[in-house]
C-alpha cells in the first residue's frame, strides 16, 4: 500500500481515486469498488469488529486506498505500512454538509423508511447483499460518525468533520500528510507524490450525478445479487507486481 486515503465520503475522494490512478498509485480502492466487486461485503463487515485484520489479503491488488470503508481503519492502515503517505481529502464544511445530505444522508433516508426497512428485512431473509452491506455501513464511518441525527444537526456534523481533521493532523507526522482540497488540482498532489504534473484537467468526479452513477446512490441491485464468495478474495488477474508493500 503507497497511499492510505483518511477523509470523509464527499471531500473529492472519488476526483482522488481517479487522480491517484493517472498518477500510476492504483488500482485505489473506494466504496466503488465494494459494489463492483461484492465479494468484499463481508471481509470488510467483518474487518470492523475484529482485533486482528489480514490487511494484506483484504487489499490485495491495490496499491492506494481512498473513502469508506478503509478510512475508518486510517489509523490501523497507517501502522500496518508504516511507508505509506497519507492524504486527508477537506473542503468548505458547509459545502460538505450540502453534498452529504443530496446523497449519503439522501439514501441513509431511504434505507430507515418503511420500504428500505422492509428491502433490507428481505435481503437478511433471502441472504443477499443489500442487508450485509447495510450491516457494513453501520459499522464503519456512516454510523461511528454521523448516525441518523447528524442530517438534521449540520453543526454535529461540521464539528465531527474538524474533529477528524484534528486526529488525523495529530496522529501523522506531517511529512508524511498531505491536507488536500481537490479543487487546488494537481500542484499540491503531484509535489507531496513526487511525480510530474500530468499534461490532462486535474479529475472532477464529485458530483451528485457522479454518485448516482458509480452505483453509490443505488442500493437495489445489492437486494438482488446473492454472493456467497468469501469477500476479501481477490482474483489473480487483480494483483499486480509491487503492490505489496
Amino acid at each position: 500500500m503507497r497511499i492510505i486515503g483518511t477523509g470523509f465520503g464527499r471531500t473529492g475522494t472519488l476526483s482522488l481515486k481517479t487522480a491517484l490512478e493517472r498518477l500510476g498509485f492504483g488500482p485505489c480502492h473506494h466504496m466503488v469498488d465494494v459494489f463492483a466487486d461484492p465479494r468484499q461485503i463481508r471481509g470488510w463487515l467483518a474487518a470492523a469488529t475484529a482485533p486482528e485484520v489480514d490487511w494484506d489479503r483484504l487489499l490485495l491488488g491495490y496499491e492506494s486506498c481512498v473513502d469508506g470503508p478503509t478510512s475508518v481503519h486510517w489509523r490501523r492502515l497507517a501502522e500496518h505500512y508504516p511507508k505509506a503517505k497519507v492524504i486527508l481529502t477537506t473542503r468548505d464544511p458547509d459545502r460538505w454538509v450540502a453534498s452529504m445530505r443530496r446523497t449519503l444522508f439522501a439514501q441513509r433516508r431511504r434505507i430507515e423508511s418503511v420500504p428500505g426497512r422492509a428491502a433490507v428485512l428481505l435481503s437478511s431473509l433471502l441472504g443477499t447483499d443489500l442487508a450485509a452491506f447495510v450491516r457494513m455501513v453501520d459499522t464503519t464511518l456512516d454510523a461511528r460518525t454521523f448516525a441518523t441525527a447528524a442530517d438534521r444537526e449540520p453543526e454535529r456534523a461540521i464539528r465531527l468533520f474538524h474533529e477528524h481533521t484534528a486526529r488525523v493532523v495529530a496522529a501523522i507526522p506531517a511529512g508524511r500528510l498531505l491536507v488536500f482540497d481537490v479543487a487546488d488540482g494537481w500542484g499540491p498532489l503531484c509535489e507531496f507524490l513526487e511525480v510530474p504534473v500530468p499534461a490532462e484537467p486535474f479529475p472532477r468526479v464529485n458530483g451528485a450525478s457522479d454518485f448516482t452513477r458509480s452505483g453509490l446512490g443505488r442500493p437495489l441491485p445489492l437486494l438482488l445479487r446473492r454472493t456467497r464468495d468469501r469477500a476479501g478474495h481477490r482474483t489473480a488477474d487483480r494483483t499486480r507486481e509491487g503492490s505489496r508493500r
